[in-house]
């Protein structure tokens, strides 16, 4: 059996004519299409040529999103480059690399003229193996072995703190892959000072260092999936200073652009699920539910229970579940419902679509249900021809290829990152719980013919705080995360949102939601400018989740009434326009704002206080 990380299994074969359809890409779409496949490194170093081509050309790769990311390593990169390029097409990224010289760590993290320095880098990789550290061996004194961690820590740091200040760049640091070679034995890890002992102690100082601009990107993981002897290629790093293994180039790209992905708000949140020989072995409609294998004591059915206890761990970190599978609904049912060995029930599902329409049309259905974007989804089905039919009708979904053996379901599922995250909050535990609440939300408004009766029986209440140290990573989170209710898409940090805690020339709410199906959490995050005359709308940004339920109006009120208290006249916000921001174009017009501006890349909109009429809200308003 191939290893999955290797072939990249989850992801389909190249076409046979990649070549022609290479040759005929002109956009942005067509690029992410490609790189969609398993590709090798000889594809990716393909794909990376024209989209270089592209980017010269200064063609418009819209909607790909341009990120510049720096590369730094006591090893050879220039192999890395293509690979991170090519690679980070398949999540939306149209990606520059800044590459510093081989072995100039030192040169370009603290020298003045570096070449990252006036690059505007949304990122730097700092790339660095145990070759590259200050690592010194010694076999039983543990006081030296300590030093020698707190060493290469401080080394590590050093660069980090320097190339990061020098550049305003976020960091994707990698740990450090163990050599091979263990010359104690078994005994290695266990000895104080050895090879392995430091750097298993490095690694996890290491994960110490993760903060809101610093991400780490956990080669050593990847190695050991892959094999230390098959990552190791010690003919290749005396021929070239290669790190690793030339094969793995993909994988390793693609597990940096995954950290890049996930700052950027890309990582999925809904996995929606078939049932027949997916969720259990055999057709619930057929076998009955007798007949269905999932539990203990045969392989086949331990292999689909596995799954299952897969997909309830990632509704524990956040992921929200749905069903899409083609059968009765009474039918597909019954196994939550009756089912001794089902781990899954009803009630960890959000949205559940049993039905003859096809397996797109259900998706499409799940998505309005949630209030979620296509691209947040990933379907996983056993079949083939649905699999295929998902891919062609909804492109922004991600379905994974699947192997013949259900044993190897779960594997490929979690081996394909797509819930990737670089933070974990109280909220994301609960998020599940959210989108099941307002899928329960959208069932009750359409069994209703009144609207406002609708909202007045949710009993919402809203709750307006300024921004504060207990809710500053949710926040951080937030504005990296929402990309369709975001009116400029301007991205602030766990830092940045500290400095604005303190601010006064600032203005800032965050919101919370509460109704009859439970907590909503933190819907929205909004950003003033205090100016004397006018207050300047810098951020406004809301979850989808919420849309239509009448909070964007008590959130106007709120600014509206505090910048009058200020002696204001007027409220002032922007919009800039965005592919994936489209929703919200008429936000400003729908509240009784007068565009004053209208550039090709930004349009401004005015409200005079004086016009402003208070609003009969269905919701309680409180404020903290």
């Amino acid at each position: 059996m191939n290893n999955i990380y290797e072939d990249l299994s989850w992801l389909p074969q190249p076409p046979q004519d990649f070549s022609q359809r290479l040759n005929e890409v002109t956009n942005g779409n067509d690029l992410r299409e490609l790189a969609k496949f398993s590709l090798d490194e000889n594809h990716l170093r393909r794909l990376y040529k024209k989209t270089l081509t592209l980017q010269n050309e200064h063609v418009d790769l819209l909607p790909l999103t341009a990120i510049k990311i720096g590369v730094i390593s006591n090893a050879t990169t220039k192999l890395v480059v293509p690979a991170l390029v090519g690679t980070a097409l398949r999540s939306g990224i149209s990606l520059q690399v800044v590459e510093a010289e081989f072995n100039q760590i030192a040169q370009e993290t603290f020298s003045s003229d570096s070449v990252f320095i006036s690059q505007k880098l949304d990122f730097i990789l700092v790339a660095i193996d145990y070759r590259g550290l200050p690592l010194s061996p010694c076999p039983g004194d543990e006081d030296s072995a300590e030093k020698n961690v707190q060493d290469c820590l401080g080394y590590l740091k050093s660069v980090v703190e320097s190339v990061r200040t020098k550049t305003g760049a976020q960091i994707i640091l990698q740990n450090i892959a163990s050599p091979v070679e263990a010359l104690s034995g078994s005994y290695e890890g266990s000895l104080p000072g050895s090879a392995n002992w430091l750097i298993s102690r490095l690694n996890s100082e290491l994960d110490g260092l993760v903060a809101d601009d610093t991400f780490i990107v956990d080669i050593a993981g990847l190695a050991a999936n892959l094999g230390l002897t098959n990552w190791h290629d010690p003919t290749l790093w005396n021929i070239a200073k290669l790190s690793f293994s030339q094969r793995y180039m993909p994988i390793y790209a693609d597990y940096v652009c995954r950290i890049m992905s996930a700052r950027l708000g890309k990582s999925r949140r809904c996995l929606i699920l078939d049932l027949d020989n997916t969720l259990w072995g055999g057709v619930i409609g057929d076998d009955g539910l007798e007949g269905i294998l999932i539990g203990n004591g045969d392989p086949t059915a331990e292999a689909h229970l596995h799954i299952q206890q897969t997909v309830l761990e990632l509704r524990e970190r956040g992921v929200v579940l749905a069903v899409s599978s083609k059968n009765e609904d009474a039918t597909a049912r019954q196994p939550f419902k009756e089912h001794p060995d089902m781990l899954l029930r009803e009630e960890h599902i959000a949205a559940f679509q049993a039905n003859w329409s096809d397996k797109a049309s259900n998706i499409k259905a799940i998505a309005e249900m949630l209030s979620l974007g296509l691209e947040s989804m990933v379907f996983l089905d056993d079949n083939p021809a649905e699999r295929m039919q998902v891919r062609r009708e909804l492109p922004e979904v991600a379905v994974p290829e699947l192997p013949k053996d259900p044993a190897l379901y779960a594997r490929t599922l979690i081996a394909a990152g797509y819930f990737e995250a670089i933070t974990f909050s109280e909220e994301d535990r609960k998020r599940a719980t959210f989108y099941q609440g307002n899928a329960k939300r959208v069932q009750t408004l359409n069994q209703s013919s009144d609207m406002d009766a609708y909202l007045k029986s949710l009993d919402m209440e809203i709750s307006f705080t300024p921004f504060d140290a207990t809710g500053r990573a949710r926040i951080a989170q937030l504005i990296s995360k929402s990309n369709q209710f975001n009116l400029t898409t301007k991205r602030y940090s766990e830092l940045d949102v500290k400095e604005l805690e303190g601010d006064q020339s600032f203005y800032t709410r965050q919101i919370r939601l509460k109704d009859t199906f439970g907590d909503n959490g933190m819907i929205s995050v909004i950003v003033c400018k205090k100016n004397t005359s006018a207050w300047e709308i810098d951020s406004w940004l809301m979850s989808c989740r919420v849309l239509g339920r009448r909070v964007e109006l008590a959130a106007l009120q709120d600014i509206v009434t505090n910048a009058k208290a200020s002696g204001a006249t007027k409220v002032v916000g922007t919009y800039i326009p965005t592919v994936r921001n489209i929703i919200v174009k008429d936000h400003y017009k729908k509240l009784g704002f007068t565009k004053i501006l209208d550039e090709s890349e930004i349009e401004t909109w005015k409200l005079d206080i004086s016009d402003f009429v208070a609003l009969d809200l269905p919701m309680k308003l409180t404020y903290v």
